[in-house]
């Protein structure tokens, strides 16, 4: 369809293609999602499902070993957030390299975004990197474990989700399952210290906002996994390292590097490559299925993780770390149950409060009468 207006100094034509032309390349990209080259929107939800968890599977179960490796280094611990530092500038490049692999290269994230993005980024893996001087690697990640709490309340609060009552189930077994498994650890770790509980928990917070900000931005924008990375990691690298400037922490984490480089840049690099594809498989998670949803895939992988960590690494073991770990896995499982129900619609905790408030009513009305 054609639309034309004609003067002696003007000419306007507004083409409209029909149906048979084909669409421009970049139009056409626009609501793919594609993850390390793949174009997953070719697939259906099921397969998209299976290749995503299997990514974030693979990727952050190396991750996790190579995580626990570097700071088995000797005098390593003092330096995670220079470890957050480096990882962050690989996640940059590798953004970088991936963003001019794909069509529409554009930001469509506001950049106020992504500066809140990337604080919240930089809080929460800067935060888990640094408890680990202070925690065994598997309580580190029970806490992690139970990212579906502060998930489900940022969703409430940003989003103004509703959760039935399986998800509210799920998240208080999860929390007694916590509990247990931190005293568990204060008994007989000889290296537990509070402060690795209050960081570990402050990066729990940033993550369960950064979770739902980041699904919303996602969604509102239709940005792909490679700009989101790209930016907020980029932004966040700058926030680091003015943070390690100003508290000339910088120095020392570089000449200790600088002493056994292949050790620690070598295992820093492997760490980053493994983080960025499961982040990436992540990403896709939150934008096909939600926030909740990928936290609860990326739950399980924490599950095996802790497994993996008794086998390869020496610690201090007690059955109370099984009962605690079987009570968080419960959680897990009814969260993923109540996902999966759909034909039952179990009623969320807001119709049970308004439910029990009428049905109280209703008696007190019926006594009065």
């Amino acid at each position: 369809m054609d639309l034309k207006f004609n003067s002696s100094r003007k000419y306007i034509s507004i083409t409209v293609p029909s149906k048979t032309q084909a669409m421009s390349p970049h139009i056409k990209s626009i609501d793919d999602i594609v993850v390390l080259g793949i174009n997953l929107s070719r697939f259906n939800k099921l397969t998209q499902f299976f290749i995503c968890v299997a990514g974030v599977l693979v990727f952050y179960l190396i991750y996790g070993y190579i995580q626990e490796l570097i700071f088995s280094v000797e005098g390593f611990k003092p330096y995670g957030w220079y470890l957050t530092l480096v990882q962050f500038a690989f996640y940059s490049i590798f953004g970088l390299i991936e963003l001019q692999l794909i069509q529409d290269k554009r930001r469509r994230i506001p950049g106020k975004t992504y500066m809140i993005i990337a604080f919240l980024t930089v809080g929460t893996m800067g935060l888990s990197n640094t408890s680990l001087g202070y925690l065994n690697y598997p309580t580190q990640v029970i806490f992690k474990c139970c990212k579906l709490i502060p998930v489900m309340l940022g969703g409430v609060f940003i989003q103004g989700k509703h959760y039935n009552v399986a998800d509210v189930c799920a998240a208080l077994c999860m929390s007694l399952g916590l509990i247990w498994f931190t005293l568990a650890d204060s008994t007989v770790a000889p290296n537990f210290n509070l402060t690795g509980v209050i960081l570990i928990s402050l990066a729990l917070c940033a993550d369960a906002v950064i979770g739902n900000v980041q699904e919303k931005a996602m969604k509102l924008h239709n940005a792909s996994n490679s700009e989101m990375v790209l930016y907020s990691y980029s932004i966040g690298f700058v926030y680091i390292l003015l943070g390690l400037t100003c508290t000339s922490g910088l120095g020392p984490a570089v000449t200790f590097c600088s002493k056994d480089p292949v050790r620690t840049y070598g295992y820093a690099f492997l760490f980053s490559l493994t983080g960025y594809f499961g982040i990436s498989f992540v990403l896709a998670l939150i934008k096909i299925f939600g926030a909740l949803f990928a936290v609860t895939v990326t739950t399980g992988r924490k599950g095996m993780t802790i497994v993996l960590s008794f086998i390869f690494f020496a610690k201090p073991f007690t059955f109370q770390y099984v009962w605690s770990g079987l009570l968080v896995v419960l959680g897990i499982f009814l969260n993923v149950y109540s996902k999966n129900m759909d034909k039952i619609r179990l009623p969320s905790l807001y119709d049970v409060i308004n439910k029990t408030v009428e049905v109280r009513r209703s008696g007190t009305l019926a006594q009065t009468v």
